[in-house]
Formats: structure tokens, sequence, C-alpha cells
């Protein structure tokens, strides 16, 4: 007997799931504010020398703020002065005649920076000067944070397989919420850098085990609008955020602005229940049996609980050994599983790093930062209805590869707009984020759905730790720049390309059931495996 019959006779997709998904929803908005934070946080004002030290109590005291500037930093080819240079001496003879800065020695910064607080009140770069020979710092901050989510995927995705996803849901609730707290109120770089990696570490437990928890309670029919939903809420979170960006324009309130809201998903907690299907593949029984009991009861098919007995249950899921205990070893063992992990693994990468190198790129087009976050994040909305329709249309492969494709095509169009087209620049990135957000949303929903139950959270945290190595490289990506204005372009095109070509090679998923074991892939290989499921007519 498989899960999806008796999901079937006690309703796959009732108010029991429904709680499920909404109870996710709550918890994954935080997600993509945390995710993307990095734009606002660690955002650069306009800025230039603090030229203070030039000011020797003469002639110079007596200028107007705008001649002190002329005289004492030079001008870029946008007629704005120099972030990183300033003269070694006063240049008055500029006054008269402002372009002749021929061979006048400058040199770096010397008594720190003067920043523009029009757009933002305080960020990590007017707090401790990551300009100019530290920028690699600011970026850095985006990296260190997604290098602790790389490392939470696949702790919490090991501790989900062995301890269950409900209390391991919990323990990223409150561990990510308290750490992102305390890196609001850090006094140095290095203490913010480290704060913001445990951050990393434990939220990412939210969305690696949610999105298992609705995919593992909902039946074949309403699979991909669990999945779909589960996406949805990053969507939100990401249109919500650049509001939030907008009025908290102050770094540590907006730390604090974003958190918060986890104190509402730890309260609904109490109602999430532990997902069924890992409690019968962990030969706990008697917990299953009660949690099936209660769905049956809210959705209002009380006549199927007594089939609800441990015999039925124990002849669910069969394995060589009940008391196995699964790992990531699990992933390389045998050739099927070992293949299906090298290919979701690729996808992931790839996935990810066009998705956040096109997301970080928020001032690369000159537009205003605000805009282009909410244009980032509200094309999601029309791409992963788009994908709703698509995942059964033309199934889960095909969305998956076109998606990818389809922000190849983007990408590459960009690389030969002109850069003072910026409206036009804008506007494909825009599509291409739409794009990119549509192949994250199918890879989410298609990779559970490859993975058996017994090894599910591990893959995915597994596939998770492949996405957030990519999302670590984003930002390093964008620092090409200064070897070919266009090379981070090339690259988040050339992963694009990569990440299609890779999902080509992966098993349909539509319409089939769930494996439970890894001999369910390994008996006949897992296209042939999934094949072989019970198909939705």
């Amino acid at each position: 007997m498989k899960f999806e019959n008796l999901l079937a006779d006690i309703d796959g997709f009732g108010r029991f799931q429904i709680m499920i998904i909404v109870i996710s929803f709550i918890g994954r908005f935080t997600l993509p504010c945390h995710f993307m934070l990095n734009n606002f946080v660690a955002a650069v004002p306009s800025h230039h020398c603090d030229i203070s030290s030039l000011d020797d109590g003469g002639f110079f005291s007596s200028l107007s703020q705008t001649e002190r500037l002329i005289v004492s930093i030079p001008v870029q080819e946008d007629g704005t002065p120099a972030s990183c240079q300033m003269f070694a001496e006063p240049q008055y003879h500029l006054l008269l005649n402002s372009s002749n800065i021929i061979e006048v020695p400058t040199v770096p910064c010397q008594n720190g920076w003067v920043y523009d607080n029009t757009t933002f009140k305080s960020t990590l770069t007017s707090q401790w000067d990551l300009v100019c020979d530290k920028r690699g710092k600011n970026k850095a901050t985006a990296t260190i944070f997604f290098v602790g989510v790389m490392f939470g995927a696949v702790t919490f995705g090991s501790l989900s397989d062995r301890f269950g996803r409900r209390i391991m849901l919990l323990v990223s609730y409150v561990s990510g919420m308290l750490f992102a707290i305390a890196s609001a109120f850090s006094t140095s770089y290095l203490m913010f850098a480290v704060l913001r990696f445990f951050t990393g570490f434990c939220i990412t437990g939210i969305v690696i085990v949610s999105t298992v928890l609705s995919v593992e309670w909902v039946d074949i029919k309403h699979r991909k609008l669990a999945g779909v939903i589960d996406s949805l809420s990053w969507t939100f979170g990401n249109t919500v955020f650049a509001a939030i960006a907008y009025f908290v324009n102050d770094w540590r309130w907006l730390i604090l602005s974003v958190t918060l809201p986890l104190i509402l998903a730890i309260i609904t907690w109490r109602w999430m229940p532990e997902s069924a299907r890992w409690l019968i593949a962990n030969g706990k029984l008697k917990e299953a049996q009660m949690y099936l009991k209660k769905c049956a009861k809210m959705n209002r098919t009380e006549d199927s609980i007594q089939i609800l007995n441990t015999e039925t249950l124990a002849t669910i899921v069969v394995t060589e050994k009940s008391d196995r205990t699964y790992s990531y070893l699990d992933l390389i063992r045998t050739p099927n599983i070992r293949k299906l992990a090298l290919r979701t693994g690729v996808v992931w990468f790839c996935v990810a790093t066009a998705f956040y190198g096109i997301s970080f790129n928020l001032t690369g087009f000159g537009l205003n930062i605000y805009l282009t976050q909410f244009a980032y994040a509200s094309i999601e909305l029309p791409a992963k209805v788009a994908v709703y329709y698509l995942l059964d249309k033309i199934g889960r492969r095909r969305t998956e590869v076109g998606a990818l494709l389809m922000t190849a095509a983007c990408l590459g169009i960009n690389i030969v707009i002109p850069k003072d087209m910026s409206v036009v620049r804008t506007v494909v990135s825009v599509l291409g984020k739409g794009c990119s957000a549509a192949s994250f949303g199918t890879i989410v929903l298609y990779s559970s759905e490859l993975y058996p139950t017994v090894i599910r959270q591990t893959g995915m945290g597994y596939n998770s730790f492949m996405a957030r190595l990519g999302v670590a490289v984003a930002p390093l990506i964008l620092l090409l720049d200064e070897v070919w204005k266009e090379l981070p372009q090339v690259v988040l095109f050339s992963m694009a390309v990569l990440g299609g070509i890779v999902a080509r090679t992966l098993p349909e998923t539509r319409n089939r059931c769930l494996p439970e074991t890894i001999e369910d892939i390994e008996s006949s290989g897992i296209e042939k495996s999934l094949e072989k499921s019970v198909e939705i007519k």
C-alpha cells in the first residue's frame, strides 16, 4: 500500500493541509528579507574623502562647501567627486579653471569619508567605512551569510531526517531569530560577520524543512499547488521588503524589522504536525497514526479512521532494516542516487547563482534601488503563476529547462545593450529575474519529488547546500566588473545555460507517486521507478 492511497482516503488537500501551508507561509516570510538584506544594510551611499584635514584656518575656511570640494577632490568622468582620492594639497587654481588638473598629485583619503545620508541614514558601509580598498569586505558580508546558509542546509537536512521535521523547524525559528537580533547590536565588523554567519546557518532550516513538510502531507494532484504557494511566500516577502527597507533606512532597525515576525512563526509552530511519511519510514507508527487521525478529523473524513491502524501503516514503507539511520553517505552509496545527487546539485548551483547574481545587482542600471527591488520582486508573481500551469501542461523537466534558457537569453541580451540605455537594461533584467524565479520555484518542488522519503530531507539539504554555494559565489562574481565590465553577465549567462543542459537529463515526475525508499530508485533506475508509479488520470 502506498502512502498516497492512504492520503487520498483522508483527503490529501483539506483543511489540515491548508493549515500546514499557512503556518509555513508565516515562517517563510522573513527568509527573503534576510537573503536580500545585504542590498540595503550594505548599500554604498555616495561618498567622498573627508577634506577637513586640508583646512588650514586661512583662505580654505572662507570657501563654500562646493568650492572646497573643487580644490580638494578630483572629478570623475560623470562630473561627481572621486570616491577614493583627494589632492595632497588644495588646488586653488581650479577655482578659475576646474578642468586644469593635469599631473596634479592625488593621495588616498587621509581622514575617512563623508557619506550622503539622503537615501540611507546608516549602513554597514558608513558605519565601518567599507569602501575603496575595503570594498571587498562589503561584498563579503553577503558571502559570509550564505556560507552559513550553505552549512546550515546540510546540517538541518541531516538532523531533520534523523530527529524529525517538526522539532528542527522550531530549532531553526528560535536560533535564527536570536542570532539575527544579536547581529543588529554588533559593535564591530568582525562581530557582525560572525553573527551573520550563524544567522544564515540557523535560518536556512526554515525553508528546507517547511518545504518538505508541505510536500509530504499533500496528495499528488495538489503537490504542485503546495510548491507554488510555498514559493509565493518568497515573492510576498521580497515585495513587502522593498517597502520595509524604504521606510526603515537604518541598518540596525532594518534587521530587527525583518526578524521580529519570527515570533509569530514560533507561536503558530504548536499547530504544525510532524510528517506522517517520516514517522512511518522510521517505525514510529503510533505517532503517525495520531497525526493521520487528526488529519482525517480536520478534513471531515472520519469514516476512514478505522483503516488507520498500525498494521496498515506498517505495510506502507518497507526497508531492509527498520532501524537503519540514513546520512549524506546514502547520496553516494548507490549508483542511481549518486547520479541523481550530482545532477540536481549542479542544477541548484546554477539556478541560485543566476537568480542571486541578478538579485544583488540592484544598482547596476542606475535606477532607484527601491523601485528596482520592487520590480524584481513583483515579476516573480506572474512568473510563478505561469509555473503553476506549466508544471502539469509540459511537465517539471521542460519547465525547468525552459526557465533557465530564458534566463540565459535575458542575461545575454543585456551584454550587448549599451550602458546608457538604463531603462531598457533594467526591463530585460527584470524579465530575467522573473525567469530565474520560475526556475527556482520549479527546482524546489521538482527535487522534493525526485528523492525517496527516507533521504528526502537529506537530499534537499544537500541541494540547498549547493544552492547556497552558488549564492555565496554570486556577490564575488559581481566584483569581476573590475576586470571587464560585462564579465559578471557572461559568467551568469554561462551558469544558466549549464543548468538548463543538466536539467534536461533529469527524469520527469509529473503525476507520479513519491518514491519511498532507496530501493525504489535502485531496483530499476530513477526514470523507470517513477514511470512504474501510479499516474493520476
